[in-house]
């Protein structure tokens, strides 16, 4: 797999999935962003580091960072490699005493540690050109950061989605929507028209 290295943007409100957050991923050297929907718990984990924040207690992926330090395991890299049907799959490529060690994690988990460890965070070309969404680059210098308040993450609630409403709709309207999405850093729910956009172009 040809590896694509990711940053963290930051984490905007889920457009389908109210209480739901959508962790906003794009590529080092490139305009292309990658929305991936985690939860409440999972986006204050995340929020917590990009905000440089030591919470009294250590949460669990802070626990996670001492225990692995303390017996001598680093966490080298982190590879967002398969997506279907909307879900990502990635793996932690861990270093013990020199031995490589490859475990599979959610990805909101590997982003949260990834941020911990400070490693590298990568995907592939395939990935990029299903979920990717281009942002034009005159619009994205003048885009406001995405980070949300922690309290206003600890206050919201998850409930369910609807993909299908975008299926009955023709490809010249959800081109235009895509436009719309993207303009508006709706970037979850560009994915999501993107998505079906591209299983038009497959058949």
């Amino acid at each position: 797999m040809s590896k694509i290295k990711l940053n963290v943007l930051g984490i905007s409100y889920s457009q389908t999935q109210t209480g739901a957050y959508a962790l906003v991923l794009t590529e080092e050297h490139g305009e292309r962003r990658i929305p991936i929907i985690i939860g409440g718990f999972e986006a204050q984990a995340i929020a917590i580091q990009l905000e440089g924040l030591k919470p009294p207690r250590p949460l669990t992926h802070d626990l996670f960072l001492s225990f692995a330090m303390s017996f001598g395991i680093n966490l080298v890299e982190v590879s967002i490699y398969r997506l279907e049907e909307g879900v990502f799959y990635s793996q932690l490529k861990c270093n013990k005493d020199g031995k490589d060690i490859t475990i599979d994690a959610r990805t909101s988990d590997a982003i949260a540690l990834a941020l911990r460890f400070k490693c590298p965070i990568y995907t592939s070309e395939e990935i990029l050109q299903k979920s990717g969404i281009v942002i034009d680059i005159e619009e994205s210098t003048k885009s406001k950061p995405v980070k949300k308040d922690i309290k206003d993450i600890e206050k919201n609630k998850t409930t369910g989605t609807d993909r299908s409403k975008y299926k009955d709709l023709d490809s010249k309207m959800l081109e235009e929507l895509l436009e719309e999405a993207v303009k508006n850093e709706e970037y979850e729910k560009a994915s999501i028209i993107q998505e079906e956009l591209n299983k038009r172009k497959s058949h």
